[in-house]
């Protein structure tokens, strides 16, 4: 390992570094009396790395003969990685300490899952590429069972652990089928076997298997089986942090395989990615129209919103990668909103998810109601809020490139999926009186939720720089 690639992969080391400082501390300090600052020091490692990365810039940097890669895509992943990540566990420190739930071991394991999603963005190589999503995956088992008294929460980490096994096998499958072809494990060495627009045999049924391993854990229909049970299993901010950063660090690594490795057969992946995306769309929107836990519900709201950020990569453009980008940033800052306001939901101190429960909250909390109004507008793509042009900017890449029908069932998919969006600003707003909610709400949580409110509204005016920074990492990837 030489300097420059010891400066490349700096904030991943630090990162590691700091999880297994952590770890140390807490096994020799009494383990769950340090989790509260443990958590609060996660929280400003994770931030300080954003504005580190985000803050350098730079062209494409290589280290390890290929392996991993920095350039301005890798960057503008990681650092909505680590501000959504930071942003979760904030938001969970009180509702994990009320219900003794905030074990030492919690931030650690969320820092683990994170250094494995940057190494999944920056992925330059098959073997990079697997063992950053073993390192994530591994971790976000072990979270989703961290209620171990409850028979939910552990049937939702061995759901997601079985199913990610199968997809994890299936992708590591693929990837050795590709190596048999191709005679490499480097994208850069895959591309030049395909470089003349022809996928031999064995590449190809390589890369599908790849694009089904991956498509699990964006929760893409046919592959989205666990997500509703996990959600629902998983303590809520456990959930809220599924619903963000890996939903952005499996969405960039799907790009980065596709077109650093397959970037001259567009037409061979957008059909696979296609079928992905409608069917995601279709089952979204139909399926969460019967939910009534708000968990189950969201579930299907990830699902459905994969299936639109899928739309934008099946386009096989850098306008379709920009756009994946922007959708991806606007989704994971409405879901950090959105669980914000999950999170508060509560009777007698205990959780509710029932929607039901939500009847006439505006009357008693106004401020918070219209806050998660725009942000459940925003995530039906009701104008004027941000979430509408996240899915104009998808839709109108996939019709440049030519995909008329993904458009139109696109369109189709964001109307039926409306009714469910909508259904709970009726109880809000026009619902029949029941039992109120506590009012409480820890400070956090309240000025996430409104912050995340306020982007999906002067986002309209100005992207603060979200869109220049996802056209540089389009144009930095798709070349």
């Amino acid at each position: 390992m030489t300097s420059a690639d010891f400066s490349t992969v700096l904030p991943e080391f630090l990162l590691a570094l700091f999880a297994m400082v952590a770890l140390l501390a807490g096994v020799w300090t009494g383990k769950d009396r340090v989790a509260g600052l443990v958590l609060w020091i996660t929280v400003a490692v994770l931030v300080v790395l954003a504005a580190w990365i985000g803050l350098n810039g730079g062209g494409a940097r290589q280290a390890f003969g290929g392996l991993f890669i920095d350039d301005a895509f890798a960057r503008f992943s990681k650092v909505a990685i680590l501000i959504s990540a930071a942003a979760v566990l904030a938001m969970s420190a009180d509702y994990m300490g009320r219900r003794g739930l905030l074990r030492f071991e919690y931030p650690i394991l969320v820092a683990l899952a994170v250094v494995g999603m940057m190494m999944m963005v920056s992925a330059g190589d098959l073997m990079a590429l697997y063992m950053g999503l073993e390192l994530q995956s591994l971790a976000l088992y072990v979270v989703a069972a961290l209620r171990r008294d409850s028979a939910k929460s552990s049937e939702a980490g061995l759901k997601y652990f079985v199913l990610g096994s199968l997809s994890s096998g299936l992708l590591l499958y693929g990837a050795s089928l590709i190596y048999g072809f191709a005679g490499t494990t480097s994208f850069a060495g895959i591309i030049t076997v395909v470089e003349e627009g022809h996928l031999p045999i064995g590449v190809l049924f390589g890369m599908v298997f790849m694009l089904v391993g991956l498509s699990f854990k964006v929760s893409a229909v046919p592959f989205h089986m666990w997500t509703p049970d996990v959600y629902e299993g998983s303590p809520t901010p456990v959930t809220a942090f599924f619903a963000t950063a890996p939903k952005m660090a499996a969405m960039a690594l799907l790009a980065r395989l596709a077109h650093d490795a397959f970037g001259q057969v567009p037409g061979d992946w957008g059909q696979i990615i296609g079928l992905l995306a409608v069917a995601s769309m279709l089952l979204g929107a139909v399926a969460a129209i019967g939910q009534r836990n708000i968990k189950r519900l969201m579930a299907y709201s990830s699902i459905a919103h994969m299936g639109f950020a899928l739309l934008g990569l099946a386009a096989g453009t850098e306008e379709g990668v920009q756009a994946m980008l922007i959708y991806m940033a606007i989704y994971v800052t409405m879901n950090v909103g959105t669980f914000a306001f999950i999170l508060s939901m509560e009777r007698d101190g205990q959780p509710v998810t029932e929607i039901a429960a939500l009847n006439l909250y505006a009357r008693r909390e106004p401020l918070k109601a219209l806050a998660m109004l725009v942000l459940l507008f925003s995530l039906a793509g009701v104008p004027p809020m941000l979430g509408f042009f996240a899915k104009f900017a998808v839709l109108k890449a996939a019709l440049t490139a030519g995909y008329v029908w993904l458009v139109v069932i696109g369109v189709i998919s964001s109307v039926i999926g409306a009714f469910y969006y909508l259904r709970i600003v009726y109880f809000m707003y026009f619902g029949t009186e029941t039992e109120a909610l506590d009012t409480r709400m820890p400070a956090v949580q309240w000025a996430l939720l409104m912050v995340s409110a306020f982007i999906m509204v002067a986002g309209v005016l100005n992207l603060f720089g979200v869109e220049g920074a996802a056209a540089a990492a389009a144009s930095a990837l798709v070349r």
